[in-house]
């Protein structure tokens, strides 16, 4: 019993996704469903064979893992930057909080267009895109441990005659790095959206392109199999994010749960 409740995921999640395809072959089959409308399992998989046949694949691939990543690191810097900045001077944030939400409360799909007309066709407009989405998760969350840290702890470092920088560099920063890493987990999902929706809606490369190109040659098969990379690679970029923080906050309450949850 004790094997089973340690390893319990490595049984649920084959069987959930074993149900989950069985009882997709089963409605398409028991209904007729057109394959231009949902396709089979092993149509999709005829689809992923395909794909992997074809050597532009990779170079899709690439140029939407470029984008994305380009797009999250250029969110990452600004966002942490001016989250630390505004966490640690109090009128700045006043002052420029309003224009960070309204900045943010604009629908940013409406916005690409836009950017395609500043940056063009190409991956500059869509690591614009992508960087615009990753940014306010990234901002806020710097924002709250910056501005979360113990007023204890800052009390021990001015009996200790630190000064500002030191207790930012030796306290406030690590103390914010859980909210951080969090925000940076948000915003690698995010940055995939936006690059994806960018190529969606004007570009000629990366997997969002290869999305609308299949569906455009009536091939939905391919479609579904365009989706489930972009599920993979969207899952790789999280799961790396994920082990950033196991390897940077090893000692945070989050990560020591999770390696006695592993240890059974």
């Amino acid at each position: 019993m004790g094997f089973l409740r340690k390893n319990i995921t490595w049984v649920t999640t084959p069987t959930l996704i074993v149900l989950f395809i069985a009882g997709w072959h089963f409605y398409v089959v028991w209904f007729e469903v057109s394959k231009f409308i949902l396709p089979t399992p092993g149509s999709v998989v005829d689809g992923l064979v395909e794909l992997f046949d074809t050597p532009s694949t990779y170079k899709h691939t690439w140029i939407t893992v470029y984008e994305t990543i380009s797009g999250f690191a250029i969110a990452s810097i600004i966002g942490i930057s001016l989250g630390a900045l505004l966490g640690k001077v109090r009128w700045l944030e006043k002052a420029l909080n309003p224009f960070i939400i309204a900045t943010q409360v604009v629908p940013k799909v409406a916005l690409i267009p836009l950017f395609i007309l500043w940056f063009g066709f190409g991956p500059e407009s869509k690591i614009v895109i992508s960087a615009v989405i990753a940014f306010f998760p990234i901002l806020t969350n710097t924002l709250l441990g910056v501005k979360s840290v113990d007023f204890g702890h800052k009390d021990i470092m001015i009996s200790l005659n630190a000064s500002k920088w030191q207790t930012f560099l030796l306290l406030e920063f690590p103390s914010a790095l859980p909210a951080i890493l969090t925000g940076l987990e948000v915003g690698i999902v995010l940055a995939i959206i936006g690059a994806v929706v960018g190529e969606y809606l004007g570009g000629s490369e990366g997997l969002g392109y290869l999305a609308v190109a299949t569906l455009s040659a009536y091939k939905v098969n391919m479609l579904f199999a365009v989706i489930i990379l972009l599920t993979v690679v969207g899952f790789a970029l999280y799961a790396a994010m994920a082990g950033v923080r196991r390897f940077i906050i090893p000692w945070h309450e989050s990560v020591l749960i999770e390696r006695q949850k592993a240890a059974g």
